[in-house]
Order: C-alpha cells, then structure tokens, then sequence
C-alpha cells in the first residue's frame, strides 16, 4: 500500500526537474526493434537483470498520458544535449498526429508537436476496424542522430482536409526542439508504370486514401524508405515502396511491386523493412498478385511480387528487385487470404553451416504457420513444384503468425497466435525444428512481438506483451522460457495497464516502455 501511494503522490515523475540525469551509457533505440536487421535485442542493458526482474523490485512507475492510440514504438535516445544539459528522451508519435519528446528519467514533458496542417484532420478509420476511430501516425518512426543540428526524428503522417481529400506527409523534427526540418514536411506522390488495380494510362498511381504507412520506417544509406498497407484489404490498391533523401526529403525512388497485378500489402504487422550491410533491402509483401510467368532470368514476367520475400536494390538511382521467394502454392495462398507479409522479416547475424561456409539467411512467417528461411545470397524464387529455399519448418510454431520474431545469442525466438512463445535454437546453420523452451502463457491474438535485453551475452530477458482485457507485461529468462521472472498480473493493480494490440516493448537504461491506447505505461525497478 505504501509503495502504490509513494507512486501515485510523484504525479509522474520520480525525481525533481532540477535535478541532474543520472549517468547512464549511449543506449539509443532509433528504429523499429532494435536495428535495422530487426533482431529486438538491446545488448547493453547493465541495470535490469534476472536477479532483480521480480515482482517485489520491479514495476510499473508510472504512465505518460497522450492524445490519441500509440500504435508506433516509442524510440529512446540517451545523453541528448537539450539546453546544454544531456537528457534522455522517450519520443511517442500518436494515431492524433502528434509527437511527444518526455524526459525518460523524470517523466517530464520537452516539447509537443501537431503535424496536422491548418484545416486538416486525421483520416477516419476508412471502413476499416484494425485502426480505430482515428489514422495518423501508424508507422514506428526513424531517428537519425547526425541529422541537422541535433538529429532528427522522420514520420509518416496522414490527414484530411474538409472536401476529404487524403494526404500522407513525410516529416523531419529537430530531436531536441520538434521543429521541422530539411524543407519538411514533403508530401508523399507516386507514380509508376502499370495497368494494375487503381491506374490510369498506362501508370499506377499511389491514391493516399487508399493506404496506410503501417509497416516502420527504414533509414538506411541515407534514405528514408517508406512501404505500404491497405485498409482491411479495400481494393484497389497495388504494393508501394517510396524512398526519399534523408538530407533534403527530396525524392529518391518509387517501385511498384504489383505494378499490373492488385494487392501485395507491405505490413508486416508494424514490423519494418530490413537492410543489410550491403545497404540491400528486405521485406515481405502480402497476399496479391504473383506472376507465375516468369523470365529466363526466374523473374515474374510482368513484374507482379505479391506474397513473397524481396530483395531490393539500387541499379543506377533505380530501386529494383535483385532477388525474392515465394512458395509454390503462392497463388492458392493469396486466393485464401493466406499471405506470408501477416508477419515481420529479421536478418539473422551471420552463420556458418555443417561445411563451414558462411550463410547470411532471412527468416519470415505468416499465416500459412510455416518457418521459412531463406538465403539471402540465393533466395530460391518460384518453382511450381516445390519451395527451392534453405529451409522451411512446418508445425513448429503453434499457430499462425501476426507478429515478428526476436533473435539473441544464437536463439530465435517467436510468439505466434493462440501458441506459446517458442525459443529455436540455430545449430550449424539450421534453426532447430524443436523448441528448446516454450512459455507456459499462450498468447491470444496477435500472438506476441518479443524484445530482449541483456549485458552482452549475459543477463538475457524476453520481455513480451500478452493482448488481454488488460495488458499483460511478461518477462522470461532467455535461456529458458519456463522460467518466468515477471507478470505484471501478479502486483494486481499496482502494475495494471491496458495493451495495444500489436505495440513491442522497449528496454532501454533500466526501463520498459510499453505503448498503450492512451499513452505509454513505463516500468522499472521501483523506488
């Protein structure tokens, strides 16, 4: 009792404004899960621990309140010079348009910004129940640290003006101040050769009220990369990639990727595409159009690539693809509503299989309840007959997947829907086809996004989010997930919140942060 009133009587903030940040390390959370191969793993965690993890020493401190649904992942930058002084800072972007920068350490609001222009709106929910009762800001934005002055943060914002016409609008904010950046905001325009769903002589064209920026955004190479979504599948729409200069948000690229065909959603649930150190791009389109003609190079004829993993590339300021797969039942798939894109792509680190030889594979799941891995060296791409690829694991994961996998130190770990939480140990190059643990939770819809922490290779935490009446906050031991080290059930209300239902936790300096419909709920070892 005395600990709940110690929480409730800080009104938010647990030390006082004046006092200095505590010393901590440069732990940065910049993009969607972690970095850009996607793995969710935060190696530098040295306050959080197995031993201290527990419902006695820690949980919930206190919650950030916010006008509209988080639907993004907040991102954390440490030591952040703001008036001469280093801060940490929480950044939250909110389906009303708004973006917050909050003091991780005293809770304490920095500075708030409306991306809403004069006149305009948020999008109503466009027939379509997975965002509700507003669209703003979906997608996970992106940090760049070396940007301007201070760095900058890039988001994806759509709204309406009152004759409903629809804009989406790429901006760039000052990290310390919300300002607007390098000429932002840039209005999102695209256009390409087709005669798909939704084109007009001979071009398909991007129809803003048409789509969502769900999947996160990517920096990479000094691009922006934009990829998106439909609303609950209304036609018409095509699969669209927009990438912009992240010095000047000038226009980079635009591919289409069933530019004659329909369909192909990118979104991953929320996850981002991923790139490689080569600066490659990886993603995972939805159900849509595949062209089983393909070219005497395996290529589809008419450049259709719905349901399947791509590999982008630059060829002369061109973005094109250089590679992809996609199962020989893709068709009957996408026919069903089956789409392989329902789930989020991760990069493994780089392995060596039972020869020696170093594989840099790409591993994705959807709702057809297959573990497919891929070289991303040789992808396999279509055959008829059978899946061509470096391994596929069927019944292993319990259920179909509407979330995105974790990796760390040699395990990957996933959650699909109705199943338990699942480690996968990866041996010799293989991901093992038996778990090595398993939870003793089963997650309800949409299955869960894991995050780890650890101090290195040691210390391993899975944090995991369980969508229920109320939020559940799990914490596992990595190495085995029968050992559950916290349940933000078991303080009753002292650590009750409410679950947004496809939000990743975010570990950083000591504390979880977990996206709510009305603002952010962090937790920590208490005082």
């Amino acid at each position: 009792m005395f600990l709940s009133m110690l929480i409730a009587g800080c009104k938010g903030k647990l030390w006082n404004n004046d006092d200095p940040p505590l010393k901590t390390p440069a732990v940065n959370v910049l993009t969607y899960h972690n970095d850009n191969a996607r793995t969710g793993q935060n190696l530098n965690e040295t306050i959080l621990t197995p031993a201290n993890v527990n419902p006695a020493k820690f949980g919930k401190l206190t919650f950030l309140p916010v006008q509209g649904l988080v639907d993004a992942q907040p991102l954390y930058v440490s030591n952040l010079s703001i008036g001469g002084k280093p801060r940490n800072v929480l950044y939250v972007a909110t389906e009303h348009d708004l973006v917050y920068a909050f003091d991780a350490d005293t809770f304490a609001s920095i500075w708030q910004v409306s991306l809403l222009p004069p006149g305009e709106t948020t999008s109503g929910r466009l027939d379509c129940e997975q965002i509700m009762p507003e669209i703003g800001i979906t997608a996970t934005p992106v940090i760049d640290l070396k940007a301007g002055q201070h760095g900058a943060v890039y988001v994806v914002a759509m709204s309406k003006d009152q004759h409903r016409h629809y804009f989406h609008r790429l901006h760039a904010l000052d990290l310390a101040t919300g300002a607007e950046l390098n000429g932002a905001p840039r209005l999102v325009e695209a256009s390409a050769r087709g005669s798909g769903a939704g084109s007009r002589n001979g071009r398909a064209i991007f129809n803003p009220r048409q789509y969502e920026e769900r999947a996160a955004l990517l920096l990479s190479n000094g691009i922006v990369y934009t990829t998106w979504a439909s609303h609950c599948d209304h036609d018409p729409y095509t699969s669209w990639v927009i990438a912009y200069k992240a010095d000047t948000l000038q226009p980079a690229g635009v591919l289409n990727l069933t530019p004659n065909g329909s369909e192909g959603a990118i979104w991953m649930t929320g996850d981002g595409p991923a790139a490689d150190e080569q600066g490659n791009i990886h993603l995972l389109t939805g159900n849509g159009t595949f062209d089983t003609r393909l070219d005497e190079k395996g290529f589809p004829l008419l450049g259709d690539f719905g349901n399947a993993f791509v590999k982008l590339s630059w060829n002369r300021d061109q973005l094109v693809v250089t590679d992809y797969f996609t199962m020989h039942n893709t068709v009957a798939e996408s026919n069903k509503d089956e789409d392989l894109g329902s789930g989020g792509i991760l990069l493994l680190p780089d392995v060596k299989d039972s020869s020696g030889k170093v594989r840099h594979l790409a591993v994705g799941a959807g709702k057809d309840q297959i573990i497919y891995v891929v070289d991303r060296d040789s992808m396999g791409k279509f055959d008829h007959h059978t899946n061509k690829i470096y391994q596929e694991i069927h019944g292993a994961l319990g259920g179909g997947e509407f979330a995105k996998p974790a990796y760390f130190n040699g395990t990957l770990y996933y959650g699909a829907f109705m199943a338990q939480l699942k480690a996968f140990p990866i041996r010799n190059g293989e991901i093992s086809a038996t778990p090595s643990s398993k939870t003793a939770d089963v997650f309800d819809y949409p299955g869960t996004t894991p995050t780890i922490s650890a101090n290195g290779n040691s210390n391993g935490i899975i944090w995991a989010v369980q969508n229920a009446k109320s939020g559940v906050l799990h914490a596992y031991d990595a190495g085995d997930l029968a050992k559950e080290l916290y349940n933000s059930e078991r303080a009753g209300l002292r650590d009750k919140f409410t679950d947004n239902k496809f939000i990743a936790p975010v570990v950083a300096n000591g504390k979880v942060f977990v996206g709510t419909p009305t603002g952010v709920t962090v937790f920590g070892l208490l005082p």
